[in-house]
């Protein structure tokens, strides 16, 4: 397909004590009662405007209006017929968010607090890296695996978005930040865990595979093994990550509650299994925490673990904050580096994740959607307990 073209800058956004809007929800009485089309495929779109279109391709165009040329109000549809505009109008919305606030970072790192038709509220991250731009999207309005290492579980679950609420943050911020789609990579690293909404996921990646290749475009998880299986069976697939953190099942388990469902050993043997084109590996997430998982050993154990598989490993010495405690310090650069290269050294492929938005919450672990109260501190930690 030929490059997506910028989508059409928002009105300035809110700033955290504003009220301004930038393509928010429909404010009249029973707007967010209508379905919204943002999560439909053509095909999908064909079907639920059957009684409305006059011929097949009107979908085709409604699907290029949303998605390629960002319209956020159906009069901007003039390829259609005014009466057709007024009829979809009645019975449809556009689910664009409404941009509450965004918080810039000194390394160019852009957080948006998005706010959805309901209310709820979500964090996306635009991450520019020299001719590379990357967006941090979410998932789930919160998160209920409550990771110790992860400012989003400390804040609580919340609800799966819609396929159109997930692709939604795509379209938002490609107009506020002017940006084509070309180039344009995307991780599922935001808030929540995407296999526990696949009935979202794998929509919106149908939708966002039409401009932005699937190579282009990582799924990240914590290893829910029964969305793995499933991702597996799908005919194209994303790229997939998989959050590790720790190179045996009582340290995992500490920081990361979802290994008791999903113990290593079951969660390395479906990986083997899982299918992946040529020339791709499974990315490797590793949160290096000081005096937890960071010894020249933890590398060694690491390996063997992964022996065998196509992969990579990502370390990243894990970012700060205040809620998650004086345990969760990152190792020395020193220590982070003998790390790396202890298991170059093994012979895995390994990179390291640099810290960018930190100074503004929009580091990895660390988005909150702080429009909504804090559930307060968990036991457990990185303590021996």
């Amino acid at each position: 397909m030929p490059a997506t073209p910028a989508l059409p800058a928002l009105p300035a956004a809110a700033t955290p004590g504003g009220a301004a809007r930038g393509g928010g929800a429909p404010s009249e009485p029973g707007a967010q009662a209508r379905p919204d089309l943002l999560g439909l495929g053509p095909g999908q779109l064909r079907a639920v405007l059957g009684d409305l279109i006059d011929r097949p391709f009107r979908a085709e165009q409604i699907f290029l209006a949303l998605h390629e040329r960002g319209v956020r109000e159906f009069a901007e549809m003039t390829e259609l017929h005014k009466d057709l505009r007024g009829r979809l109008a009645e019975r449809f919305r556009i689910g664009w968010p409404e941009i509450a606030a965004r918080a810039q970072s000194a390394d160019g790192t852009c957080k948006f607090l998005l706010r959805l038709h309901d209310g709820a509220s979500i964090e996306a991250v635009d991450i520019p890296d020299r001719d590379r731009r990357t967006l941090c999207i979410s998932s789930q309005a919160g998160c209920a695996l409550a990771c110790t290492f992860c400012v989003t579980g400390y804040w609580g679950a919340g609800r799966n978005l819609s396929a159109g609420e997930i692709v939604s943050q795509v379209l938002a911020i490609r107009a506020d930040r002017q940006m084509p789609a070309a180039g344009l990579r995307l991780v599922f690293m935001g808030m929540g865990e995407p296999l526990l909404n696949l009935d979202g996921l794998r929509p919106a990646l149908d939708i966002l595979a039409r401009s932005i290749s699937l190579r282009r475009i990582t799924v990240s998880t914590a290893g829910v093994i029964p969305g793995i299986e499933e991702m597996a069976s799908w005919e194209r697939r994303p790229n997939l990550a998989v959050s590790l953190h720790a190179p045996d099942d009582a340290r995992r388990s500490r920081v990361m509650p979802v290994n008791r469902s999903y113990p290593l050993a079951d969660l390395l043997a479906v990986l083997r299994r899982y299918p992946l084109e040529r020339g791709r590996k499974i990315t490797f997430e590793y949160l290096l925490i000081r005096g937890f998982n960071d010894a020249l050993t933890d590398a060694d154990q690491l390996v063997k673990r992964l022996s065998g598989l196509q992969a990579k490993v990502n370390l990243i010495p894990i970012n700060p904050d205040p809620v998650l405690g004086a345990a969760m310090a990152p190792p020395t650069d020193a220590a982070v580096a003998a790390f790396q290269q202890r298991l170059i050294q093994r012979g895995m492929t390994v990179t390291l994740r640099r810290r960018r938005g930190d100074d503004v919450s929009a580091a990895c672990g660390q988005l909150r959607a702080f429009a909504r109260d804090p559930r307060g501190r968990r036991s457990g930690g990185t303590s021996s307990a």
